[in-house]
This record gives C-alpha cells, structure tokens and sequence, in this order.
C-alpha cells in the first residue's frame, strides 16, 4: 500500500445501524489503508432507499464501536449519514465512501430498495468515489455471518480505488460477495444488474384486536434464466463475487429521439 493511499480519508456508513458486525469488520480492514471516519444510523434502516430528512432535525453522537474506537451514530437515515458528513461535520471532504457490509445481498432491480446502496449513491452525488457492499447471509439466521472476507475484498477494491481513481463522476460499485465457505481465492465477476430477485407476495391476516393486517414479503428466486448471464444475479448464484458499476443518470437513451415526436403533441396552450 503506498504512502499516498494511507492518507486518505476514507467515510464508512451502512443501513444495519452503527453497532451491526458488518461495519465493524469492514471499518478495521479499511483502518489498513487509510484514516477511516465512521457516520451510521442508530437503528436498522433497510430497504429505506434514499430517504433523507428534511422535515426535522437530526442528532449526531460520538460513541464508542463494537472494538472501542470512536465513530458518529445519527438519529438519520443512510443517506443522512453521507450528508452530514460531507455537509460540514467532517473537516475535509472524504476521498472514499463506502457503505456495508450489508447482512444480505443488495442486487438487481431491488438496488433501489437498499440503504447500503443509497447511501453510496449519495456519495457519488456528492462527487465522491463509492462502493457498496453486501454479503450473502441468507442460509442459516441462527448462525453469526462471516463478514471478514468481504471486508477483506472491499479494502483492496478500495486501495485500487483511492490509488488509481477509476470511477468516473456519478458511479458507484455495487459489491456482492457469496457465502464463501473455503480458502481457495473467489473469482471476481464485473457484471451488470440482473431482473428481479424475490418473488414478492401479501400475507393477510387478523391482529388481536380484530383488525386487518397486510405484511408484504417475498421469496428469493430459485433459478437464473440463461438470459440473465453476465448479471449480478447469475455471479452470485455461481458462486462468484459481482462487482456492477451503477451510474446515477437512469436516462434511457435509446427512447430520448423516439420520444421527441411528442414534443408537439403534448404541449399546452
């Protein structure tokens, strides 16, 4: 690791809460490479997309973490946490955010439910360099997932990162790492977003009182169609680590000109 990587800044958040595991392996693997300021929610903000607050204030506490060192817990969301960072309470702006590591895989059209993912995107807004990280935890809920190779991973994607600077304005890298159950190397798979991940369904039911409920929730696909190869998805499933570069600017291109026939008929008077 060179000199220069070792004195960046790098700002490490997540949508599991400031005490979740995953931001504390993350956090002592990036403590490697460069100073490491630590802004995450006081409590779970998963699947809180890009939700950020305007309408109240928002608290921001020094606290101890997990391994006794000192990071900021906030009363806001994921994306909250990059802004009040970036906003004024840090000194200098951060070289790098990274956001995780996610107790759960964060991939295909379900990016947009994610506050891992938000709030890498709101560094990429800001003009930063980010990553977002997720692990599969999916196959045992008794058991404590394994975050150290992820953390791993994302501290040499981030050295690469902060050492050569290849994401362009507006990118980020959305990560997925497997259950990675061997020491043999796991292969790396640049890939872009798949379709749907679960199968949404509504469970109805009744609450003591006689009330209806509704609880919305949904099953993981059991498998890829070949359509879909070259897809986060179909990495993961296959037992590779997916990295996909996620660009702000959702214009779809190819329909701007179709559409511009319509300019005329759609005006008003």
């Amino acid at each position: 690791m060179s000199q220069a990587a070792k004195k960046k800044t790098i700002l490490v958040t997540n949508d599991d809460g400031v005490n979740a595991r995953g931001i504390m392996a993350l956090k002592e693997e990036l403590d490697r490479i460069a100073f490491v300021e630590v802004f995450a929610p006081d409590r779970n903000w998963s699947a809180a997309s890009r939700t950020m607050t305007f309408h109240k204030p928002l608290r921001v506490d020094r606290v101890r973490l997990l391994n006794g060192s000192v990071g900021h817990m906030t009363s806001g969301t994921p994306s909250d946490c990059v802004s009040l960072a970036v906003l004024g309470l840090l000194k200098e702006k951060p070289d790098l955010v990274v956001s995780g590591i996610n107790a759960g895989l964060n991939m295909g059209e379900d990016v947009t439910y994610s506050g891992t993912v938000a709030a890498a995107m709101q560094g990429a807004r800001t003009g930063i360099p980010a990553i977002a990280v997720s692990v599969d935890t999916e196959a045992d809920e008794l058991e404590i997932p394994d975050y150290s190779k992820a953390a791993s991973f994302a501290a040499r994607l981030a050295a690469l990162i902060l050492e050569e600077s290849p994401l362009p304005p507006g990118v980020l890298l959305n990560v997925n790492v497997p259950r990675i159950h061997s020491e043999r190397p796991t292969e790396v798979k640049v890939t872009r977003l798949g379709g749907l991940v679960y199968r949404n369904y509504l469970v109805q039911g009744k609450d003591p009182r006689g009330r209806n409920y509704y609880w919305i929730t949904g099953e993981p696909r059991t498998q890829v169609p070949k359509e879909e190869e070259g897809t986060d998805i179909w990495a993961i499933t296959n037992g590779y680590i997916s990295i996909t570069p996620i660009h702000l600017d959702m214009t779809y291109e190819p329909l701007v000109e179709g559409l511009r026939k319509w300019e005329d008929k759609t005006w008003f008077a």
